[in-house]
């Protein structure tokens, strides 16, 4: 185990820091291991957003929804004044 020494922080980032650590029950050094945990963790790479967001969601479940129809195809932006 390593121990990192953090000088120079200044007091309002250790007051949100302690706050932040109140918040979820744990001490300032448990919440600096969880912060830099999560800060350093590398995303899936074989997954992408829209999938991560499905799989977060999917437990509450959800419907499927059919694209509406299109019609008319868009029109040009116009920039005239």
């Amino acid at each position: 185990m390593t121990t990192l020494t953090v000088r120079g922080l200044d007091d309002d980032t250790r007051a949100r820091l302690r706050v932040r650590a109140a918040r979820n029950g744990r001490s300032m050094e448990a919440e600096v291991r969880a912060i830099l945990r999560e800060a350093l963790s590398e995303p899936d790479a074989e997954t992408g957003l829209g999938s991560r967001i499905a799989a977060r969601f999917a437990a509450v479940g959800g419907i499927d929804l059919e694209p509406p129809p299109r019609g008319d195809m868009p029109r040009a932006a116009h920039f005239d004044a």
